[in-house]
């Protein structure tokens, strides 16, 4: 029997590899603002899509965080990569410190953009009503992207991010990811992970903050790092791309390793 392969696209041809994992809204067209303006000399970049979502929307699975990661593992012993960083998204950030636990001995840098922590996120009763319902509300969806934002981003965004992730999810795997990057716990076996952490957070995002990343991300990982962008919610991607580019890849490239990996 055939394993599954995560489908992904590649882009850029340097040495230093790259995951991008999407989070819990989206497929790998999550990053297709920073597409054009990224450094493909140093850096590839493979773009995935998770189990539920995009080319795999149909793909049977736990829709977990730690089966995330070992997908991950098992991609990039398929692409030939012995060393590797992961930049993830919001639920993707977790992925990315699963990752700290599966492989801490092949991820040189990762970066979480608006990153779950590895505790999880407890939610009140309503905003988990919310946020379950949201799997076949598209107006609960609507209304995550509104305040995660800072309810300043247009009609039409929001809409069109809507119509995409109802598009590219598939409604039960996108409830039951939830069960995962919400409610599980594992930063105690990540906590003093010495791989290099930047978390990028956003002002305008009231859940996964800066002052949260400080209570969490920065306390646990003894070589953790934080920005903020001042004028970004929870989807850097789509409202500063370029400021988002900047950041990810000064970050990468400052581990100083050099030559093929």
């Amino acid at each position: 029997m055939t394993s599954f392969v995560l489908p992904h696209e590649l882009h850029g041809d340097g040495a230093h590899k790259v995951f991008a994992v999407h989070g819990w809204f989206a497929d790998r067209s999550a990053y297709a603002p920073v597409l054009p303006d990224l450094d493909r000399t140093a850096f590839q970049y493979a773009l995935v899509d998770l189990r539920g979502y995009g080319a795999a929307r149909d793909a049977d699975g736990e829709f977990t965080t730690a089966e995330a990661a070992g997908d991950l593992v098992a991609l990039a012993d398929r692409l030939g990569w012995e060393r590797f960083s992961v930049v993830g998204h919001s639920m993707g950030g977790a992925i990315g410190q699963r990752l700290l636990v599966r492989a801490p001995h092949r991820l040189r840098r990762l970066v979480g953009v608006s990153p779950v922590p590895a505790s999880g996120l407890a939610l009140p009763p309503d905003q988990l009503e919310l946020f379950a319902d949201a799997a076949h509300k598209p107006e609960n969806r609507r209304a995550i992207l509104d305040v995660t934002t800072g309810g300043r981003r247009p009609a039409a965004w929001l809409d069109r991010m809507v119509a995409r992730s109802l598009e590219v999810s598939d409604p039960k795997a996108f409830r039951a990811w939830l069960d995962s990057w919400a409610g599980e716990d594992f930063h105690g076996r990540a906590e003093g992970a010495t791989a290099p952490a930047l978390a990028v957070t956003g002002a305008l995002d009231p859940a996964l903050s800066a002052a949260l990343m400080r209570e969490t991300w920065l306390r646990w990982y003894p070589r953790a790092e934080l920005y903020e962008l001042t004028a970004a919610g929870h989807y850097a991607m789509d409202e500063t791309p370029l400021e988002l580019i900047a950041v990810v890849e000064d970050f990468l490239r400052d581990d100083g390793e050099s030559g093929p990996v």
